[in-house]
């Protein structure tokens, strides 16, 4: 974290400016495959970028709030993708949300817990954080991933796996208020369950010995991590005909395109809850996957129901039996996980079996 108190790099300054340059140049354009290239890779970068400012902001506020920034930058992208996505149709704009928000749960919980345990656990025995956070924190996932993706398998007030208009807001005021409730939980009235402890279950503070970056810094990643969403969003949408195209030419289901956004939109926090673990802040970890796949469905579905208004594309929620499944044993696996208050690289290689199993059966359902 050091790096980030002093004067910022300029590659971190000069990517989020050039990526709204090349989204203004690219912009409703058909592009070859040598420009394409091109923005991918400046695609690429600022969300590198962000994940540096988002830092910058998160050390200025201290953790848990850290996390929820970054939480909450990363769900800006998610939503402002599957949004653009839907809006522009196509066979499988009716599942992208589901899709979408389903790859970022199981990212989240096996695909960052995973590589954060592997790496947390590289040179000590256990990995140490605190159960009755991270215990609280995976109960609210596991009740809006229930409530916003499995029960719309199983109404029946409507045809297919979706809501009808009630049920939707229903579930996105619900999906609101629960994120809400635990933000509230996280940042105030429980703000110790969430930091990084010792193996005697010791506070780590490491606000308490590390100078903040100054306000004109955090003021500066501020403005740059909003250019750097807005690029990231903008220029996700002018590469994702070629998304769509390439996983459509490999022969892949439609729905992985939903895992390719989710991997994308998720490289900032796995890149960020690595370097978490490898500090040996594995509570920082946690905040940080459970926080984005509690943001991801908390904020999202209530963004989309809203969209739904002017949205004429059908929208269905509901997991098929198979997502269904590694659903329901990524909660379990992830109970087992939490409840000592400490893990070892074998949790982390069973989180990460889950995960290829995901996106081994994401390709071939």
């Amino acid at each position: 974290m050091r790096h980030l108190l002093g004067i910022l790099t300029r590659w971190t300054v000069a990517l989020p400016i050039v990526g709204l340059v090349v989204l203004g140049a690219t912009w409703g354009r058909d592009l070859g495959a040598v420009v394409l290239t091109v923005v991918a890779l400046v695609l690429v970068g600022a969300v590198l970028a962000a994940v540096q400012h988002a830092e910058v902001i998160a050390h200025r506020v201290g953790e848990p709030f850290g996390s929820l920034v970054l939480a909450i930058a990363v769900t800006v992208i998610e939503a402002g993708l599957i949004l653009t996505l839907m809006a522009s149709g196509g066979s499988g704009a009716t599942t992208l949300a589901r899709d979408t928000v389903f790859s970022a749960f199981m990212i989240c919980l096996n695909g960052i817990v995973g590589m954060s345990l592997l790496v947390g656990t590289w040179r000590t025995r256990f990995t140490h954080f605190n159960a009755e956070g991270t215990g609280s924190a995976l109960a609210t996932v596991a009740t809006l991933a229930t409530l916003c993706l499995v029960v719309p398998t199983y109404t029946t007030s409507s045809p297919g796996p979706q809501f009808t208009p009630t049920q939707l807001a229903f579930a996105a005021v619900a999906s609101f208020l629960l994120w809400a409730s635990f933000v509230g939980n996280q940042t105030v009235r429980h703000r110790d369950f969430f930091l990084p402890v010792t193996g005697r279950g010791e506070i780590i503070n490491d606000d308490a010995h590390a100078t903040p970056p100054t306000a004109r810094t955090t003021w500066l990643s501020v403005a740059l991590l909003i250019a750097s969403l807005i690029g990231v969003v903008g220029l996700a949408k002018v590469t994702s005909p070629a998304i769509e195209s390439g996983v459509s030419s490999a022969g892949l289901p439609h729905a992985f395109v939903g895992v390719v956004i989710a991997l994308l939109v998720l490289l900032p926090e796995s890149i960020s809850a690595v370097r978490a673990a490898r500090r040996g802040r594995f509570q920082t970890s946690l905040n940080l996957a459970i926080g984005s796949a509690i943001a991801t469905i908390g904020l999202t579905i209530p963004t989309i129901a809203v969209a739904k208004i002017w949205l004429d594309t059908p929208l269905h929620l509901g997991l098929s039996a198979l997502q269904v499944v590694l659903l329901t044993l990524t909660i379990i696996v992830s109970v087992l996980t939490v409840v000592p208050g400490r893990a070892t690289r074998l949790e982390g290689a069973v989180h990460l079996a889950l995960f290829a199993a995901f996106v081994f059966l994401a390709a071939s359902p």
